[in-house]
Formats: structure tokens, sequence, C-alpha cells
């Protein structure tokens, strides 16, 4: 099962009360405060996991707390920190705060660490209070409460290039021709159900391509039809969108229009995509009818076309070239544009 969105509630723990303590030694009747702190509660951390690749654990298990502090003892004994709960998370996962609506943070790096709930301060024993006024002081501090709140987690995947298209059209099998994912393929719509990530090696120069295949859109998607939108979160971090075509429309399509209606889906989830660098990938280049298709389709639309067969694996080579090449272009760019 494969989970990109769940609720949590989150709750660090409560730090220890100080404790209230006086030596008691034979010949030592006045031996004055020794009563320890208490320990610091234990915080709510999400890590980064890159092995990790949903939020299973979570949709079965929404609560999550941190051990509380020790509480103080005598003979100037500090309590012991309480545990931290430690979430491991996929990159890509928005943490949003369910009460005010606000972006917490996003997980990005591998064992990147954010605390989500920082526990509680343990209460100062005793001991603090000791002055040349107050020798024997009879007060000591409660710990601090652990802070809680209720989260949202949703997985927004990060890939170098994010592959989009009508069902049927051969995104899973494009996806298991060129990298190690093994998406279930079938003659019938719809059996990619949840995005597949699939990584693209380069073997001449030890390079590696992160691909996202999402579940395939039809016309209406932004008014829940078919799967809806729900996945395209999972392209919106890509450095290049791939626009997988029918190019033989043997299920009866027009190419050109399947290619503006994806573009007009796209643009109703998210304007911003609309501005990623694009590539148009011409599948069933080995039926006879696809080579007028595709001169039609050039006629129209002013995109770059790489033309494959994965059927009989033609194309593929050229395909993977390309794609590197516009994945190290976008980069260029954001970098310049950071830079600046």
């Amino acid at each position: 099962m494969f989970i990109d969105e769940c609720v949590i509630k989150a709750e660090a723990g409560d730090g220890g009360r100080g404790c209230i303590s006086f030596r008691r030694e034979k010949f030592e009747p006045f031996g004055g405060p020794n009563g320890g702190d208490g320990g610091k509660g234990g915080d709510v951390i999400l890590v980064g996991d890159n092995n990790t690749n949903n939020l299973i654990d979570y949709k079965y298990k929404p609560h999550w707390k941190g051990q509380r502090g020790e509480h103080g003892m005598g003979k100037d004994c500090n309590g012991r920190e309480g545990k931290h709960a430690m979430l491991r998370v996929p990159l890509g996962t928005v943490i949003t705060d369910e009460t005010t609506g606000q972006v917490v943070a996003a997980v990005i790096d591998h064992d990147q660490q954010i605390i989500l709930c920082k526990g509680g301060n343990g209460g100062f024993g005793n001991t603090h209070f000791k002055s040349s006024l107050n020798r024997a002081p009879r007060r000591a501090n409660p710990g601090e409460e652990g802070h809680e709140g209720v989260y949202r987690l949703v997985l927004k995947s990060i890939a170098d290039a994010g592959l989009v298209g009508f069902p049927n059209a051969g995104k899973s099998t494009l996806t298991t021709r060129i990298t190690h994912a093994r998406p279930r393929t079938a003659a019938y719509p719809f059996t990619t159900l949840h995005p597949q990530i699939g990584v693209i090696d380069y073997p001449e120069d030890y390079q590696r391509l992160v691909l996202a295949d999402v579940p395939g859109l039809i016309e209406g998607a932004s008014d829940n039809r078919g799967l809806g939108h729900r996945f395209l979160r999972h392209i919106e971090r890509c450095a290049v969108l791939m626009f997988i075509i029918d190019m033989a429309a043997v299920d009866g399509r027009d190419p050109r229009q399947d290619y503006a209606m994806l573009l007009k889906e796209l643009e109703a989830y998210d304007a911003t995509l609309m501005t990623k660098p694009r590539l148009v990938i011409a599948n069933k280049m080995d039926l006879p009818e696809a080579q007028p298709w595709l001169t039609k389709f050039k006629r129209k639309h002013k995109v770059e076309v790489v033309p494959i067969s994965c059927e009989l694996g033609e194309g593929l080579d050229h395909l993977k070239s390309v794609l590197r090449d516009r994945v190290r272009a976008a980069a260029a760019v954001v970098e310049s544009e950071t830079a600046t």
C-alpha cells in the first residue's frame, strides 16, 4: 500500500520536576540542600530517510510521544533526559500545522533532522535556590510541559524528471525499460495506481537520474475524473517534465489533442508547472500509423520530440541522453538564478 498523505498527533515529553532534598550525614547536621534537577523531556524529531518511500508507518500509528524526563533526586542527582521519538520520513515530506494551516518544515536531505515538538525543560532542584539569606530552601521547580500539535504530512517526491501521460500511453513500460523500477503493466487503463520512483543509470560516467512516474491522467482530472490530480504533487519538484504520447493513436485519440489536454490539466493543478522545461516522448513509433501523426504533431506543437518504441526498445538510449542534457541545463539555470 502506498500512502503519501496522513495526519499525526505529536507530543513531546514533559520535563521532570526538581527535587527538594538535604544532606543528612553524620557530624554534618546542617549539610545544606542537594536536590537534583529534573531531566528534559524527549523531543519529537523528523529524520529524512532515503530508504523510505511512503508514509504508511504513520497511517496506522498516528500518535507519537516523546518520553517524560526523569525527576531529580537527592545527592545532587539530576534526572535522566527522556528518549526522543524519531520519525523517519521519506525525502520530500512537507509538514503542515493542521491548526494554523502553515507549512512548518520540509524534509529534503538524508539524515536531516527537524524538531517537530520540543520537550519541556526539567525543573530546578532546591540546590539552585541556595543563598546567603536562605541556606535551607524548600523550593523546587516543576518540569515544563512538552509542546504538542496535530500535523499533516504530505509526500512530494524529489525526482529529476516527472513522467505524465494518458493511460495506456506506455508510461509503465518506459519506466521498466530505462529504470530499475518494475511497475505493473497490462493492456488496460490505470494499471498504475500510485507513483513509481525509478533510477536511470549512466554507467559511462557513473551518473544517476531519478524518474517519477505518476498514474495516468484523463480529460477532466481537475474535476476528479479518473484518479484526479491527487498524485501530481509528486512532479512539483521535478526539473523536467516528460510527456509520453501514443503517437500511433491506437486508442483512437488525436496525439495533438492528448498533449494539449495534458497541458490543460497540469495548468489547472498548478500554473507554475507550465514554466518547467518539457520533453515530449513519441511512443509506439514501430507502428506504421505513427509517422504521419508525428508529422502533424510537430506542425502543431513547437516542442522537442524524441521518437521511441518501448515495445522494441528503439530510441531509448537517445532518450536517456537527451533527458540528461535537459536536466543538467535546468540545474544550471537554477544555480545561476540562485547566484544572482
